[in-house]
């Protein structure tokens, strides 16, 4: 395929795809041909059409009956976390400690220069009984060693870590957060939560260098390029992040359109909380960029199943019940106050108690705010009730899920935490729709990996991407290929208000889309684990061929 990326005579660029399979997750779904002027879809529909349209001189591309999606939108992620994860000692899949012992030990030998050792992916499920410090002493003990989990709501550190951020036995655990410790009271290195947001992250962040954070970017971007993601929503930005994205920008280096929701922190402040609003609503404000937008606020309402750290109404195995970060109280004038300023409001909630907080929050906005337009969303809903879904329905509320988070290869300890019929309704996505809520699809990257494609597998077969032999999770859950894909570039467009502008293949959108190295829709579902991108096109220049 011709690259049209260098062309510098200043003149209108025309491009015209033909002879394909076009899924364009739009009122019409079905196409063959695509014509791009510029930077935008002039034309998608038939060939006949197209070759009537484009200009004489207009560069054509024969697709030879080839698939072509939608751009993928992530619509929940970490864009320079999934960097910084991918420059990290990779723990993901690592059945046993044994095997997280054998990843650590030989990065750390591989870099004995390194100040300190970093690691993540590692799940509660590979270590047996309760993580200890004492074990990634003896991984590494001349320097400080930092696991983050897999679902990034705790990090497992060793004496030299702890030591280095300042946690020691005197250390006192924040409200929404905790500094774990064995029977005896003694430091066990795992800290979640808020402890971590405010003990560890603070520190770690402080180690980081801008040209540090700019390569995080870079490298999410360039897995973007080749997996087929053209958009994401950044799901908790913070200023160093910000400012390292807009320098990206400004050089002309960013490949992906960014849109993103402001992290607001729960200070135990009302007037703290508020500024933190306030910040988001002056970023808001500043502009409308197609590249990178702040377009809300993340609240954390709650934790995780695996930590057993979500906020449920029914205990854990274990006994715990652990409160909501966010009481109803404190989250609603934060709610009411973004939802005030034109903002979208975003809160992770994954346990059913943390989903009726959340709901309740949107339920005040509207009484104290009236009618309005709004898109608020509710980020994971892992555990949660029929009557909760039909109250989110109603109301409007966005349901943001990740297929990858229900892959039955890591799913043991999650329903080991839960232990009853809770079990039997995790990740009820068709549930959502059935009721009328608009369904979203990401990843949570770095939590999991981002590429697109083994996303949709596990949508459309609720069957592991990490052991397709493994039996499905829940196989009543699983959705037809077509409904995935659109809730993963269509709605997700929709849900950073974006639909005008990417997410669908249609006249006057972007020129933004992948082409497939073979059908995935008429075909074994296992081909989505074996196709590749060969082309991803962002704003009609291609960004990525092979």
């Amino acid at each position: 395929m011709t690259d049209m990326t260098n062309r510098t005579d200043g003149a209108p660029r025309m491009q015209v795809y033909t002879g394909g399979r076009i899924f364009t997750a739009g009122a019409r779904p079905w196409a063959s041909a695509i014509v791009v002027h510029d930077e935008r879809i002039l034309y998608v529909g038939d060939d006949a059409t197209a070759a009537r349209i484009a200009a004489p001189d207009a560069e054509r591309t024969d697709l030879a009956g080839r698939v072509v999606l939608p751009g993928f939108v992530d619509g929940h992620a970490h864009v320079v976390e999934t960097g910084k994860a991918a420059r990290q000692v990779d723990l993901w899949g690592a059945g046993d400690l044994d095997e997280i012992r054998s990843r650590i030990s030989s990065a750390a030998a591989q870099n004995p220069a390194a100040p300190r050792v970093f690691a993540q992916g590692w799940q509660h499920s590979a270590i047996d009984g309760a993580p200890d410090r004492r074990l990634l002493d003896d991984m590494v003990a001349d320097r400080p060693l930092y696991l983050q989990a897999h679902d990034l709501h705790s990090i497992w550190l060793n004496t030299a870590a702890l030591a280095e951020v300042g946690i020691d036995e005197a250390t006192e655990s924040p409200a929404g957060g905790r500094i774990h410790r064995d029977a005896a009271g003694r430091l066990t290195g795992v800290v979640d939560e808020i402890a971590m947001h405010q003990l560890v992250w603070g520190v770690l962040d402080s180690f980081a260098t801008e040209d540090d954070n700019d390569a995080a970017v870079r490298t999410a971007l360039a897995g973007y390029r080749a997996s087929g993601v053209t958009a994401a929503t950044d799901m908790a930005l913070d200023e160093a992040q910000l400012a390292a994205l807009r320098r990206v920008l400004q050089a002309g280096e960013l490949t992906a359109r960014i849109t993103a929701h402001w992290l607001v922190h729960p200070t135990g402040d009302l007037d703290e909380n508020l500024a933190q609003v306030a910040r988001a609503a002056e970023l808001l404000a500043e502009g409308d960029d197609d590249w990178l937008r702040v377009v809300g606020v993340k609240l954390m309402v709650d934790g995780t199943v695996d930590g057993c750290t979500a906020a449920v109404r029914t205990p854990y195995v274990n006994g715990a019940l652990p409160e909501a970060i966010w009481s109803l109280d404190d989250l609603a004038p934060v709610v009411a106050a973004a939802d005030a300023a034109g903002l979208k409001v975003a809160m992770h909630a994954i346990g059913d108690e943390a989903v009726r907080i959340a709901i309740a929050a949107v339920e005040r906005a509207i009484a104290v705010n009236g009618p309005r337009s709004r898109r608020h969303r509710i980020e994971h809903l892992e555990v949660v009730d029929p009557e909760e879904i039909e109250r989110l329905a109603a109301l409007g509320i966005v349901a943001s899920m990740q297929p990858v988070h229900s892959d039955p290869a890591i799913q043991a300890n999650w329903r080991e935490m839960l232990g009853d019929e809770r079990v039997e309704r995790g990740y009820p996505w068709p549930e959502m729709t059935d009721q009328g809520a608009r369904l979203v699809f990401g990843t949570d990257s770095p939590t999991s990996p981002f590429a697109p494609l083994p996303n949709m597998f596990i949508a459309s077969t609720r069957r592991s991407a990490l052991d397709p032999s493994l039996e499905p999770n829940l196989a009543r859950y699983a959705l037809p290929l077509t409904d995935a894909i659109r809730h993963a570039t269509a709605d997700a467009a929709w849900a950073c208000g974006a639909e005008g502008r990417y997410g669908s293949l249609a006249a006057g959108l972007y020129a933004d889309f992948v082409v497939l190295d073979r059908d995935v829709f008429d075909a074994a579902p296992e081909v989505l684990l074996e196709a590749r991108v060969v082309t991803t096109v962002v704003g009609g220049r291609r960004l990525h061929a092979v």
